[in-house]
């Protein structure tokens, strides 16, 4: 899981970013143009993972995931073979169907079909090998586009994704399954997925994590261009923008240290309060430089934990049975939200006259996040 997840996230996420200049100079596309079909594709996604989740409860994941890996492949080949912008764009509303079966949120409802109440230490696992995706191959990428082109780099990444994903889903992962984890079958009451997923607490942990991740993307993605208004040289701004994703893997190994026993909704207003800090940190402090750096690898360690905390929110409230469905409905608008926060950040910044002033807009928000939070707790099931 841990090889397939590194691959998905290497070839269908973070190729694009390091393709994009690239491809504008040899077609004329524009890179605004390309981004936003990757946002719409990534917005794809996040309507399929629904229907994506609900297979996960009913089959299994072996052919769910596998036939992922295969719209991925199909995906890639169109992208490097588009003649026109409107067949690239198609390709990547493509790859959005592939993204909803193959990314983390229907690994982590495998993993925690599999490791049930030991869960947190599987996905921190996961979540920390798969954070080397754009390691491995940002500069893979652009060695291939280097040496053979944009448009046949995409081929032979579309080879990779095949030859390396295909085969793990289909060997590896579960056929089919019960209806309930073995290590929990029992110990669980019914519940009515439909109805949870209707509920208010549900509802609320859906706005606290959209706002959260609305603010800490929104924020760090532009981090460059607010450390540049701060008075940061551009390779002070970029190192502190690299530092972000040590931040995240400092904070992914605290959340698994973190007591089993902690209750879920004092996790959640925990660390949604400590991503509004941050945020509001990157809004108001001007410096100095060193200062400014330590916020953002702090921002950092937040969405490192933010990533385990959507992997881990449902099933610590609502248990696992269901848990595909649940886990599907329950991203869908963290992850539109994941898609549209980089465009959203310099949207705003123009209108607010800057982008401290965006930064603190976005930090209002993740505070409305953090009020949310205190209200997620689900409602107890009836004994017996």
């Amino acid at each position: 899981m841990c090889a397939a997840q590194t691959t998905s996230w290497g070839l269908l996420y973070y190729s694009l970013p390091v393709a994009l200049v690239p491809i504008s100079r040899d077609t004329g596309w524009s890179v605004p143009a390309m981004t936003a079909a990757f946002s719409a594709g990534l917005t794809v996604s996040a309507f399929a993972g629904v229907r994506v989740g609900r297979t996960l409860d009913r089959t299994g994941p072996r052919l769910v995931m596998t036939l992922g890996s295969v719209i991925g492949v199909v995906a890639l080949l169109l992208v490097g073979a588009a003649p026109t912008f409107a067949v690239f764009a198609a390709a990547w509303l493509v790859a959005g169907f592939g993204q909803a079966a193959v990314f983390y949120q229907p690994a982590f409802v495998v993993i925690t079909r599999w490791y049930g109440p030991h869960r947190v230490r599987a996905l921190t696992t996961l979540t920390l090998v798969a954070g080397f995706a754009s390691t491995i191959f940002a500069p893979l990428t652009a060695a291939l586009i280097d040496a053979l082109g944009w448009r046949t780099a995409y081929l032979v990444l579309a080879g990779v994704l095949g030859v390396v994903t295909i085969p793990l889903h289909w060997f590896f992962l579960n056929a089919h399954w019960s209806s309930a984890p073995a290590s929990n079958a029992g110990a669980e009451p019914p519940q009515d997925a439909r109805a949870v997923s209707r509920s208010r607490p549900f509802r609320l942990l859906q706005v606290t994590m959209a706002l959260s991740t609305l603010a800490l993307f929104a924020v760090t993605f532009n981090l460059i261009a607010l450390f540049l208004e701060r008075g940061l040289s551009y390779g002070s701004a970029a190192v502190a923008f690299g530092l972000i994703g040590v931040g995240q893997v400092i904070g992914r190994l605290a959340y698994s240290a973190l007591p089993a026993g902690t209750p879920a909704v004092t996790r959640t207003v925990v660390l949604t309060a400590a991503g509004a800090a941050s945020v509001w940190a990157l809004a108001l402090v001007p410096g100095p430089a060193a200062l400014l750096v330590v916020v953002a690898v702090m921002a950092g360690m937040v969405r490192g934990c933010n990533t385990l905390l959507q992997a881990t929110a449902v099933a610590d409230r609502w248990g696992t049975r269901d848990h595909g469905s649940l886990q599907g409905v329950f991203a869908a608008p963290v992850t539109i939200v994941g898609a549209l926060a980089p465009a959203a950040g310099p949207a705003l910044a123009s209108l607010l006259g800057g982008y401290p002033a965006m930064a603190a807009a976005m930090a209002v928000l993740a505070t409305i996040g953090v009020v949310a939070a205190l209200c997620t707790g689900p409602a107890r099931h009836p004994p017996g």
